[in-house]
């Protein structure tokens, strides 16, 4: 055989055994688990717009033996919560299902009434190498889509979960706001209980280390109604020790009538030092290059290896 076709073969290998060593185990729903979830329907459509899936990885289901159940099935069947002829089913937690086709892929429950109360996902696969990035927190959406002019909403956060602790981690109000389009003169609504709560306006920063020793401002009579007559991205959290640490957070793309795109899954601004609760301006950050120079040194690696091979 040629040098140059040792070189290629060499290439070929490097480059398969890059794409076998990308695959992961994704568990589901993370600290959720398994299980009928609070945000209904959303709450594990969420999850997967800000999870990427490609051929290779392992889905991990985590739920209890004898309570809980895991089927593939098919897209109809997912629709319908029809579970009379799964594609396969698992009844012994934890569950594992490798991804290992790209295309759609439905899970649901077979426990009574557990699919309709919204225990089941849908995902999509991707082939290895694609690098398609998850849609949050480190891209905000893509693509223009006018907002035709509304009258001002208010919104009741987390509905009637309410504002506390939630069960499942930031998953909770994840998907709370997943399917919301917050205007410009839209209220907040936070409902809890008066002297074991209160919500916070951070920065992104403090949002994502989870310190509140410099909050942008404190509501703490219930319930507090937050006026958002401003575009911008919002976090709140709580003071209380450990609340947000649990996933008493809430971060927001607050857009205009001539707006971006739905649904609100904020890209998080540059820190703001303002006292005025309605003034956090959107500070989109750099886009990470990482990818692009795990690409580049990549190729000049297989480059370097067929100049020496040849």
């Amino acid at each position: 055989m040629s040098r140059i076709g040792i070189s290629v073969l060499a290439i070929l290998a490097i480059a398969s055994l890059l794409h076998t060593t990308t695959a992961k185990t994704i568990v589901v729903g993370d600290g959720l688990g398994w299980v009928v979830p609070p945000g209904g329907n959303l709450a594990y459509a969420a999850w997967a717009a800000i999870s990427t899936f490609t051929v290779g990885d392992v889905l991990l289901f985590n739920f209890t033996t004898g309570s809980q159940d895991v089927a593939r099935v098919t897209k109809e069947a997912y629709l319908t919560c029809n579970s009379t002829n799964p594609i396969s089913l698992k009844t012994t937690g934890p569950a594992n299902f490798t991804l290992d086709t790209t295309g759609e892929y439905f899970f649901i429950s077979t426990i009574e009434k557990h699919c309709p109360l919204g225990q089941r996902l849908a995902i999509s696969v991707t082939p290895p190498g694609s690098n398609l990035a998850p849609h949050y927190p480190h891209h905000p959406p893509t693509a223009p889509s006018p907002l035709s002019p509304r009258a001002p909403v208010t919104y009741t956060v987390g509905d009637g979960l309410g504002w506390l602790v939630p069960p499942g981690g930031p998953l909770a109000y994840l998907a709370w706001a997943y399917n919301k389009t917050f205007l410009v003169e839209d209220t907040l609504v936070f409902n809890f209980v008066n002297g074991l709560e209160d919500v916070a306006l951070v920065s992104k920063e403090a949002y994502e280390t989870c310190n509140t020793n410099g909050t942008i401002q404190v509501w703490s009579a219930s319930p507090a109604r937050i006026l958002l007559n401003t575009s911008g991205d919002y976090f709140f959290t709580s003071t209380y020790p450990n609340r947000c640490a649990l996933g008493q957070k809430l971060a927001i793309k607050v857009l205009t009538s001539r707006g971006i795109l739905p649904p609100s899954i904020a890209h998080p601004p540059s820190s703001s030092s303002t006292s005025n609760p309605v003034t956090v301006s959107p500070s989109p950050g750099p886009v990470s290059s990482a990818p692009s120079k795990a690409t580049a040194g990549f190729f000049i690696s297989l480059l370097s290896i067929a100049m020496v091979l040849f």
